[in-house]
């Protein structure tokens, strides 16, 4: 969730389509947002898996993050690159060239220099975006047959393959024959795209450009693909270079700094975590949090080995050098400060996402679960703040749907207590972001039967009924999303309790039955969402069995009678009228 990665883009638009990166292609961010909580949510990578019907929690991106080069929306990347960037029609007016009529001209940039001596890391991410974009732009104007442009960007975009190839060999290290190989590549396939670009322009036979069309756009595909190569290498080897660098050093602030370069890393996308894990980004990481004299940098560790952990291949690492245990570890162990134990809980949560299917064979996992679980109960009951609160919720969310033993265990730690006196609590329970990880272990957990009489004595029906009125406060549509999620987990939690007579009396005792009869009759109060409208129908009729005085006539007809997917054509079909 820390990744929250930027905004990747895929050339889908004409013939030859390929991502911008080559094999590159950074991870995808929902909507920004003020809270403190979501910044949480997106660091540790959680996307909640929804019950039947639902929705999956889409990565929220962190507020006051530090712009990535990928993942900034426009005014801010424009404000980071004015310095470097010239506007093409400036160029052209100094050259006593024509101004360009095209409508878009304006939007074409120039990086004017070199991203700044001593970090090649920069410079290749910088270089990187805007060669990416060169060849977003190329394939679009290739699509709509506008040789003229095609052929300018191909010649800019040579400039700055070029200039990116000479200004990493300048501040790196001597590159390698495979390197140097695909430079080569790259640099060919450029002066070709010119080349035969340069030849259309002369081209008015429709059926001859029709087929020079075909090899331009051949050209393009295999240039992303050398420039998605020779990326990777440059990328993979500085990360090297870092990990070396955690490895060898003895200075506690040459430490930090090194692993706040990695996490940096891992924000730009999946793929640059794929490296960092392979290059043994994981187990240097792992070995920073064994280490005592280094517990001041346990929690920046922790939160880069989360990012690193949404791919498969940090996840196997951890598991290889036992990093389950060293977790479980930290969060037992009361001496570490709660920002490091919820930086742990922010790791677990991670690698027991039912949203990644690779974390389902964690087998070590099962062998720390009872102390894990334990601690993060724990960390719930005295957490200080929303976010330590969300993260460990989140992890114990999390692992209900990874072994059902959890939920026993739960049960016996009094978690439904726990997690119902945090509702009350504004400083730990303030968002239906933290809301949809309660009621989501309350709907894994409602498959017990003992959990109902827990529930009605910790008066957890009229909680859930408040649950099924969730309003998002800002508008945003992660928010939207969270609160549709909380409306149908609570439906679905009220639905399987309702198999005790005791808690269906108290629900309908609460008017549970007539705020279910408002979400199906009315679209807007549940956003539309076909997953709650499926969900308050299964709980309504589960309620009416029980008690079906609740309902009127028209309700019981319409709701309650027919087959399930007959009352669900007729709900989804209401239209509100304004007449």
């Amino acid at each position: 969730m820390r990744r929250p990665p930027g905004n990747g883009e895929t050339a889908s638009e004409g013939p030859g389509s390929w991502s911008l990166w080559g094999r590159f292609e950074p991870k995808r961010l929902g909507c920004a947002g003020p809270d403190r909580c979501r910044q949480a949510l997106l660091r540790i990578g959680v996307n909640m898996m929804a019950l039947p019907g639902g929705r999956h929690l889409d990565s929220i991106p962190l507020p006051g993050q530090r712009p990535h080069l990928m993942q900034v929306d426009s005014v801010q990347r424009w404000m980071e690159d004015l310095k470097l960037m010239t506007e093409c029609e400036c160029m052209c007016v100094l050259q006593a060239k024509p101004i360009s009529l095209e409508e878009d001209a304006q939007g074409d940039l120039i990086l004017a220099g070199g991203p700044g001596p001593g970090d090649p890391l920069q410079l290749l991410l910088k270089r990187g975006w805007v060669i990416s974009t060169e060849l977003r732009r190329i394939g679009q104007k290739l699509a709509q047959d506008r040789w003229a442009r095609v052929h300018s960007m191909s010649v800019r975009l040579t400039c700055h393959a070029r200039s990116m190839v000479s200004e990493y060999s300048a501040v790196s290290r001597n590159s390698s024959q495979e390197m140097s190989q695909i430079e080569k590549l790259l640099m060919e396939k450029c002066s070709e795209l010119s080349v035969v670009t340069e030849r259309c322009l002369q081209v008015e036979n429709e059926h001859v450009l029709k087929s020079m069309k075909a090899c331009v756009s051949e050209t393009l595909s295999t240039l992303g693909e050398h420039f998605g190569q020779l990326l990777e290498l440059a990328l993979t080897r500085e990360v090297q270079a870092l990990v070396r660098k955690i490895d060898a050093s003895d200075n506690i602030y040459t430490t930090e700094s090194t692993t706040g370069n990695l996490f940096s890393l891992t924000q730009e996308g999946a793929p640059l975590c794929r490296i960092i894990a392979k290059e043994g980004g994981v187990v240097a990481l792992f070995k920073i949090c064994r280490q005592d004299t280094l517990r001041c940098l346990y929690p920046q560790a922790l939160r880069t080995l989360a990012s690193i952990c949404c791919v498969e291949e940090g996840v196997h690492q951890l598991e290889k050098v036992d990093g389950v245990l060293c977790l479980a570890d930290i969060l037992t162990d009361d001496s570490h400060s709660e920002a490091t134990r919820a930086e742990a809980a922010a790791v677990v949560a991670q690698v027991t996402s039912p949203h990644l299917p690779f974390t389902q064979h964690l087998s070590s996992f099962l062998e720390s679960m009872e102390e894990i679980v334990t601690a993060l109960v724990k960390l719930c009951q005295e957490a200080s703040s929303g976010e330590v609160f969300l993260l460990a919720s989140a992890a114990l969310a999390n692992i209900t749907f990874f072994d059902t033993m959890a939920c026993e265990m739960l049960l016996q730690l009094n978690a439904i207590r726990v997690l119902l006196e945090a509702c009350s609590d504004k400083q730990r329970v303030d968002t239906p972001y933290t809301r949809d990880q309660i009621v989501t272990i309350l709907a894994n957990m409602s498959v017990l039967e003992q959990c109902a009489s827990d529930i009605i004595q910790e008066n957890g029906v009229q909680l859930i009924m408040g649950m099924l009125s969730e309003k998002p406060r800002s508008g945003t549509p992660a928010e939207v999303a969270a609160c549709e999620r909380v409306q149908q987990k609570a439906a679905v939690t009220l639905a399987r309790l309702s198999r005790d007579p005791d808690v269906a009396r108290e629900a309908v005792r609460l008017s549970c039955m007539s705020r279910l009869i408002e979400l199906c009759r009315s679209p807007s109060e549940r956003n539309s969402s076909d997953a709650v409208l499926v969900a308050c129908l299964a709980a309504l009729r589960r309620l009416a069995g029980v008690c079906p005085e609740g309902l009127q006539d028209s309700d019981f007809q319409q709701l309650v009678q027919p087959r399930l997917v007959d009352s669900f054509l007729l709900c989804s079909n209401m239209e509100e009228s304004f007449v």
